[in-house]
């Protein structure tokens, strides 16, 4: 027995089960969700807020599996009881009444919200603990957040907020009240340089954590508040894709340019990727921080070699190699705009000109950074 009580166990299960129709309820706030799938599904994708427990670990199901292809499923069933029994059936069960102790609004899924979840949640009832049951199991859920983001580039009017690199476009999107970061839900700053100190989530959780967020802006948008502003992005952040459906909506969008001076963004680059980047990896790798800042300074360079050329790419390495030694010996970071300021002229600017004047037709507005967001601002609340 869990040693608990967290809901009244239900004379019909069926009670307990959470159809389509009320995924975007339960989806809006946030609940947390015990995946008893195995720990390489779980690491494919998942629901955010999700804990994996599962049923049957990777070797187990395996052998279920091959059981299953080889003697049909009935002999698998058997077998998967004679893997999970015991001490070891106990134990599972522990662990899931252990989540839902610490998280009372836990609903239970596994693939299809067949037959692993339904099993669990019946042990889980034997043991005194009620939890409802996703129909449909995570593959209904990540179709319904995947009809949402199509959803969301059909009704939600969109627009694109742009600009050189180092205006603080993302800092600009995350003062305005209808937007959503599109850099933060891939972990991932969407250049050579944007790899953070995380691995980026998988595409599946992406998408996922994208379409919660738009889930939110489309109930918003039923009150009246109806515009969504998003950075101008390529259609890959890192290794992420933004959904097909969606980055076209984006780029038929119309288009706000932040526009600053060149000191200003040498700096907020020198912000972003010198202090905040060493201060991330000393955090992660406390004693050798500084060693994995320089490697990925110098990786990030080394990406975009072939477009810099060789002349430009050694000028900027040897500017890079120069302000490390500094920073190294006397914790100055001065010396960093040199090669920033390279790049920035030289490499990022040009490219920005060519995407600007294939897009000239879709620029609405240009203005600073405070200018941009007054004007963001006021075009969010006429909208409502």
């Amino acid at each position: 027995n869990c040693g608990f009580q967290v809901k009244p166990i239900l004379e019909t299960m069926s009670d307990y089960l959470v159809t389509a129709e009320h995924f975007h309820h339960l989806l809006l706030h946030e609940p947390s969700f015990l995946d008893v799938r195995s720990e390489d599904e779980f690491a494919k994708g998942s629901m955010p807020n999700s804990f994996n427990f599962p049923i049957l670990n990777n070797h187990e199901r395996h052998l279920v599996g091959t059981c299953y292809k080889q003697e049909g499923k009935e002999a698998a069933v058997k077998l998967g009881h004679q893997l999970v029994q015991g001490g070891l059936q106990q134990e599972r069960i522990q662990n899931w009444c252990d989540v839902v102790a610490r998280n009372p609004d836990t609903h239970i899924f596994c693939w299809r919200g067949g037959m692993r979840s339904n099993l669990a949640r019946q042990w889980m009832n034997e043991a005194g603990v009620a939890v409802p049951l996703i129909e449909g199991g995570y593959k209904a859920l990540r179709r319904y957040l995947m009809q949402v983001i199509d959803d969301a580039a059909i009704h939600l009017p969109m627009i694109r907020i742009g600009g050189k690199t180092g205006v603080a476009k993302t800092l600009l999107i995350n003062e305005i009240a209808s937007s959503i970061d599109l850099e933060k839900h891939a972990m991932h700053r969407g250049s050579s340089f944007g790899h953070t100190v995380n691995q980026q989530p998988t595409q599946s959780n992406f998408e996922h954590t994208l379409a919660i967020d738009l889930l939110r802006m489309t109930h918003a948008a039923a009150s009246g508040r109806n515009m969504l502003f998003v950075e101008d992005e390529s259609r890959n952040i890192g290794t992420i894709a933004i959904p097909e459906a969606f980055f076209q909506t984006m780029r038929r969008s119309p288009l706000a340019l932040v526009e600053m001076p060149l000191e200003f963004r040498i700096q907020r680059v020198l912000q972003e990727y010198i202090t905040d980047m060493l201060a991330a990896f000393q955090m992660k790798h406390s004693g050798n921080g500084f060693e994995h800042f320089s490697a990925y300074l110098n990786e990030s360079l080394s990406r975009i070699q072939k477009r810099l050329g060789l002349e430009r790419f050694k000028y900027a390495h040897d500017l890079l190699a120069k302000a490390l030694k500094t920073q190294a010996n006397t914790g100055n970071i001065q010396e960093h705009e040199a090669w920033i300021t390279v790049l920035l002229t030289e490499y990022y600017d040009p490219m920005y000109a060519y995407q600007i004047e294939r897009n000239k037709e879709s620029v609405i507005f240009r203005g600073s950074y405070t200018e941009v967001l007054e004007w963001a601002r006021g075009l969010h609340v006429s909208a409502s």
